[in-house]
């Protein structure tokens, strides 16, 4: 390889660009509108439009990406993690278009990627998953037999979803006849998923490994991956700590039966449950870097992207230093504690990061930036290393406390109190981890005033904003340059920032994209007024309410998945008329009163901000025939 492409955005670009360069390889970025004067996108050789705004017309776009390569050059695509990574499609493309795919080959992926398909092959070398299905769900009877033969809890989980999608825990029969609502619509989704036994408390133990085509196996680190909040993770460190014995040879002997039965070439991650009990079960394998692969680079002092070029050249494996020491990462997200740690935007106003011995930052933003809420709400990872597990935790508080980010709400009081809990810090008189995957939401948000604390750190927020910048972002013909003006000029560049989608500062956003997303939070024209008392019937059984004018509106930042419904439909109060997706997790959305779907005012893909109109409820015919029985009821006889 000589010229990389880097199919993705944000911090894991960042860090790919830089190993390339480090190995004196060409870097070539690939870029989103809103992301054309990015960290990611600065640091690399040269960049490319992908010309679009959502994922689909951008980084999830292989045919655009393939073009891009071959205009610019580039003999290798890098997925990053995320987007394309696990599409067994896209690795193919790109080996059709005698390019270098830097992950394991399609076959591996399709292998691999898919959690169906991955309990089949789990099986098939000889590792044992939890116990549950290895065929797609066909019916809701389906389901309900499988709860009368292991009882509740269970979950539902879709054999694509990933990094905590996709992921259904039903405990009751009420959640069954949710997500049975949920799912029925816009023809139906069960045969996405398969079923497991839920296991109620359990730790998340994964391997790092890596594969090369001489057929070396080896298992870098393990790493513990147990605070996580709706499936999704927000602490990880290596190496598990507190495993008990003969745990990790199972884990590195079930790794690597995975690995060599799948002829696996590359690097990836295999993830256990640990249960109370101490069993070990499979859970899956993520062909591609993990986010947390930094952790194990820390102990180890490998380079694991450069490890992907090796392989990817046909060379082999790097050999494993003796792990030295603990690392900590935490993921630094914009989401807001007083709003129950929903996805939020904004401008960052200050920004102060870390430093001194073993911090290191991750990250694909910087001061002036505007964070959107078209992608992903981590901005940052915050990687703490030292010698053992106690120093570790007490650097990563003496970096949190450093670490300042204005402008915007951050997930970092939250991390503080984490690490601070006596669960977690080990100072709670118990000689092992007491953190399990639900202790975050079961045990230690419940005691945590949200509000409070996201009240608190807003207070602090009072930075102002930074000089106005004088270096430009230009775009000619698909391609990205920068432009610095002397300050005399500033002006003007500022006006061609705010007039031309094609120029762009680090204040944020190119101004096509603000004029769009206005337009899109603007209520429909020609839509009615309706009655107030019957627009908030039901909030208090849903939790959403109509406004006056009959508008049903999102309570949160997400994206739109699926509609449970069309214009002329008739819904009753409580019905799912549409579903979200905020923090890697669906939401339904559920109708406050009885009426007719009027309109409907957002798209399925689109992004939404809190406050956003979603449909509106004619509730008028539903009032007036409560009115009318009322009256009925009330007449003398």
């Amino acid at each position: 390889m000589k010229s990389l492409l880097v199919a993705n955005r944000g911090e894991i670009a960042a860090r790919v660009i830089r190993t390339a360069r480090d190995l004196g390889l060409r870097s070539v970025a690939v870029y989103s509108d809103q992301d054309i004067d990015t960290p990611a996108v600065a640091l690399a050789d040269d960049a490319y439009s992908l010309e679009g705004t959502t994922l689909q017309e951008t980084y999830l776009d292989i045919a655009k990406i393939i073009d891009v390569a071959q205009r610019s050059g580039a003999d290798a695509v890098h997925p990053g993690y995320g987007f394309l990574s696990e599409v067994p499609d896209a690795a193919q493309a790109v080996a059709d278009a005698g390019l270098t795919w830097l992950g394991p080959a399609a076959d591996t992926i399709r292998q691999l990627g898919d959690k169906i398909s991955a309990r089949r092959t789990a099986l098939a070398a000889g590792v044992s998953p939890v116990p549950g299905t290895t065929d797609p769900v066909r019916s809701m009877e389906e389901v309900d037999d499988f709860v009368a033969a292991h009882g509740y809890p269970i979950v539902l989980k879709r054999s694509d979803g990933g990094g905590g999608r996709g992921i259904e825990v039903i405990r009751t029969a009420e959640d069954l006849k949710t997500f049975a609502a949920g799912h029925a619509m816009a023809g139906g989704d069960l045969d996405k998923f398969f079923m497991e036994r839920f296991i109620l408390s359990g730790r998340h133990i994964e391997t790092q490994c890596m594969r090369d085509s001489h057929g070396n196996f080896a298992v870098v680190t393990t790493r513990d991956c147990s605070v996580q909040r709706r499936h999704q993770k927000v602490i990880e460190e290596a190496p598990a700590p507190f495993l008990p014995e003969g745990a990790v040879e199972t884990l590195n002997a079930w790794s690597k039966a995975l690995f060599d039965h799948t002829d696996y070439v590359g690097l990836g991650t295999c993830e256990f449950m640990l249960t109370e009990e101490g069993e070990l079960f499979f859970l899956e394998v993520n062909p591609r870097l993990q986010v947390e692969h930094t952790v194990s680079e820390e102990v180890t002092g490998l380079d694991l992207v450069e490890a992907q070029f090796t392989i990817a050249d046909g060379g082999t494996i790097p050999e494993v230093p003796e792990v030295r020491g603990h690392s900590i990462e935490l993921r630094i997200t914009s989401e807001d504690p007083a709003k129950d740690l929903t996805p939020t935007a904004g401008k960052i106003k200050e920004l102060e990061w870390p430093a001194g011995h073993g911090v290191r930052i991750e990250t694909g933003v910087r001061l002036g930036d505007k964070v959107s809420p078209e992608f992903d709400s981590m901005i940052a990872k915050l990687i703490v290393t030292g010698p053992d597990r106690p120093r570790a935790i007490a650097r990563a508080r003496r970096a949190l406390g450093e670490l300042s980010i204005k402008g915007i709400a951050t997930s970092t009081p939250v991390l503080d109190l984490i690490m601070a809990h006596p669960d977690f810090d080990g100072t709670n008189g118990h000689r092992d981890l007491r953190v399990r995957t639900r202790w975050l939401e079961t045990s230690f948000l419940p005691d945590v005033d949200l509000e409070k604390l996201g009240q608190d750190a807003a207070a602090e927020d009072e930075g102002g904003i930074a000089a106005a910048l004088r270096t430009f972002t230009a775009q000619i013909d698909g391609r990205r340059h920068r432009i610095t003006l002397p300050e005399g000029l500033a002006g003007f560049g500022a006006m061609m920032s705010s007039g031309l989608s094609s120029i762009g500062d680090n204040s944020g956003k190119i101004g096509h994209m603000e004029g769009a997303a206005a337009k899109r939070s603007q209520p429909r024209r020609g839509s009615r007024r309706r009655g107030g008392d019957a627009a908030g019937a039901g909030a208090a059984t849903t939790g959403e309410s109509l406004t006056a004018e009959g508008a049903l509106q999102s309570p949160m930042q997400a994206i739109v998945v699926r509609m449970g419904a069309e214009p002329g439909t008739t819904v009753n109060e409580g019905d799912v008329v549409i579903v979200l997706e905020a923090m890697k997790m669906e939401k339904y959305i559920h109708a406050p009163a009885g009426g007719t779907i009027a309109s409907i005012d957002v798209s399925v893909g689109q992004n939404v901000n809190a406050g956003d109109t979603l449909l509106h409820i004619d509730t008028a015919d539903t009032a007036a025939a409560a009115e009318d029985t009322e009256s009925t009821e009330e007449a003398p006889q």
